[in-house]
C-alpha cells in the first residue's frame, strides 16, 4: 500500500472512529437481529493490510486469515486495566461461540516495541488465550500501521515505569478482508459474540 493511500485511509478511519461513536447511541440504534452491536463501518472498507513480527514466531499478516472473522485491536502488555480487559472480555466471547469460535482470530497490536517483543508478547497472551496473536515490530512500522488505522498512541511518564495512552476500541474485520464495525471499549463479550455470529454467516465477499 503507497503512502498516499495509508494516509487516505488513516483520514477515513478516523472519521469513522467519530462517525460510528455517534450513530450507535440506544436511540438511533434499533434492536434488530441482524444489526451489529458495534459501530458499523458503512460503507464497509478494506482494512488496511500489513506485515509484522508475531509472537508465534512467523510473520502475521491480515491476508493469512481471510474467510476468518478478525478482531484487531492495540494496546501493550504493561497496561494495568485496559488491555487485560479486552483480552478477557474477546477471549470470553470466543469461548461463548464454542466450535465457531475457532473461526475468529484476535491480534493484538503493540504500542509499546520498546518492551514487547515476540516471546514476550506470546506468554501474555496465553493467559487469555492460547490462540491469541500478538504483532510487533519497529516504531516506524507500528507508527505507520497506527496511521492507516486511525489509531493512535503516546507515551506517558520516564524510566521504566511509563505507560502509553492509545485508542481502545477494537476493530471487527470480515472474512473477506473488509471493516465491518469498531467496538469501543467496555462492551460485554456478548456483544463480541453477537457481531462475530452475524460477520461468521456471512458468505466471504
Amino acid at each position: 500500500m503507497s503512502r498516499a493511500a495509508i494516509l487516505t485511509v488513516g483520514a477515513a478511519l478516523l472519521a469513522v472512529l467519530v462517525a460510528v461513536s455517534l450513530s450507535r447511541s440506544p436511540a438511533s440504534a434499533p434492536a434488530q437481529a441482524k444489526v451489529l452491536k458495534a459501530g458499523a463501518f458503512d460503507p464497509a472498507l478494506p482494512a488496511p493490510a500489513f506485515a509484522l513480527p508475531g509472537s508465534a514466531g512467523s510473520e502475521v499478516t491480515l491476508a493469512s486469515y481471510r474467510g476468518k472473522v478478525v478482531l484487531l485491536t492495540f494496546g501493550f502488555t504493561y497496561c494495568a486495566t485496559v488491555c487485560p480487559t479486552t483480552l478477557s472480555t474477546l477471549a470470553q466471547a470466543k469461548r461463548t461461540l464454542g466450535a465457531a469460535g475457532d473461526a475468529v482470530q484476535v491480534i493484538f497490536v503493540t504500542v509499546d516495541p520498546e518492551r514487547d517483543d515476540a516471546v514476550h508478547m506470546r506468554d501474555y497472551l496465553a493467559a487469555f488465550d492460547p490462540s491469541f496473536l500478538g504483532a510487533t515490530g519497529t516504531p516506524e512500522a507500528l507508527a505507520a500501521m497506527r496511521k492507516a488505522y486511525g489509531v493512535t498512541a503516546e507515551k506517558h511518564g520516564t524510566g521504566s515505569d511509563y505507560v502509553m495512552g492509545h485508542t481502545s476500541s477494537i476493530f471487527l474485520i470480515d472474512k473477506g478482508g473488509k471493516l465491518r464495525g469498531l467496538m469501543p471499549f467496555g462492551r460485554e463479550p456478548a456483544d463480541f459474540a453477537h457481531d462475530i455470529t452475524l460477520l461468521l454467516a456471512e458468505p466471504v465477499a
